[in-house]
């Protein structure tokens, strides 16, 4: 990792972390992660910074996600042992570090503009006060690449109201800042063009609910709002079946593409995303990021994310083949097997005492 990828700067009572990769929108390299993390320790154990805040360099992104071409390599490498625990070892990694995040003792304040994806997400919507600026781009969108929603989404998303959850996690939507508000996964939107001063007021020694209050606006309206009644009725179905078959009935506009979408992505990963929307609600947030270290092992041992990646992002040709490629092609045994068990379970340190 260039030391230039994470920025780190102390402004008064606010220590400031900058991800500093915008020719990659931002995107999480390994050294990333553990630069951020060693960085939050050692800003717990600092008394005179009372929060901390985190932003992307570009307005283009606050951050894209995983870095997916690395990963994509290390596995192609290494039908080998060594890239399946590189693989392994960045995701263990960015999960403690979201749940770093989640429990850190001390407000931390996510200030997003442009995308907003993956690993990104993990980072923004497991803070404290997720800050949206003005033209955010959010999605979850791996079950594209043959991935399934990760770094918490099996919480933060199978907590919205009514099928939101699973539509977004099954379709990968990209929704915008009145989206994200009106569903909570941003707490406030605040215009770009003041997230620095919203940084001055919070290196003053503001409290960050109040310093976001003082400089927020009220949010643009929520387009997937204007939905709800077809994506309530669609994705509260009991399977992606007949999710699909629900979609095929109704005749919108907006549930055709949807349609379409579904048609498009990975057949396993829909199935896993859908047992994790069932399965997320109650958890915390060690147990959703536990339980997606299982469904990872199993993912980078396949198939479809290596297919997906190859198309998606290194041929770029977007025709995957799939295994299996139908919607009703993973049985309920091979689904239940993303989930089971593994020999070395994702553990966490314990978090630092509240200040």
């Amino acid at each position: 990792m260039s030391e230039s990828e994470i920025v780190t700067e102390i402004r008064g009572a606010c220590a400031l972390a900058t991800l500093n990769r915008p020719k990659a929108l931002n995107a999480l390299s390994h050294g990333m992660i553990k630069a951020l993390d060693a960085a939050l320790s050692q800003w717990e154990a600092d008394p005179s910074i009372a929060c901390v805040a985190l932003r992307g360099a570009t307005a283009r992104a606050f951050c894209a996600g995983a870095d997916i071409r690395a990963l994509y390599e290390l596995g192609r490498a290494g039908a080998a042992a060594s890239g399946r625990i590189a693989q392994l070892a960045y995701f263990r990694d960015e999960y403690r570090l979201d749940r770093k995040i989640a429990r850190f003792s001390k407000p931390v304040v996510a200030l997003v503009e442009g995308v907003v994806m993956g690993g990104g997400a993990g980072l923004a919507v497991n803070a404290r006060h997720c800050v949206a600026g003005d033209a955010v781009v959010f999605a979850m969108p791996e079950t594209g690449i043959g991935f399934f929603p990760d770094v918490g989404a099996t919480r933060f998303l199978s907590r919205l109201p009514g099928a939101l959850g699973p539509y977004l996690a099954l379709t990968g939507a990209r929704i915008a800042t009145g989206d994200m508000t009106a569903l909570g996964l941003a707490g406030a939107h605040v215009a770009s063009a003041r997230h620095e001063a919203l940084i001055e007021r919070l290196g003053a020694g503001e409290a960050p609910a109040a310093a976001i209050a003082a400089e927020a606006d009220p949010a643009p309206p929520s387009a997937l709002l204007e939905e709800r009644a077809v994506v309530d009725r669609c994705f509260s179905a009991g399977s992606v079946v007949e999710i699909a078959d629900r979609l095929a009935a109704d005749p919108s506009d907006f549930a055709r593409a949807a349609l379409s979408t579904l048609e498009s992505r990975s057949p396993t990963s829909l199935a896993v995303a859908f047992r994790q929307m069932r399965a997320g609600a109650g958890l915390s947030i060690e147990a959703a990021l536990a339980l997606e270290f299982r469904i990872v092992a199993r993912i980078l041992a396949g198939h479809d994310y290596y297919e997906g990646v190859r198309a998606v992002i290194v041929d770029k040709d977007q025709s995957p083949h799939w295994r299996p490629a139908e919607l009703d092609g993973p049985g309920e045994a091979d689904v239940e097997a993303y989930f089971a068990p593994l020999d070395e379970e994702l553990t966490f340190p314990a978090p630092a005492p509240a200040c």
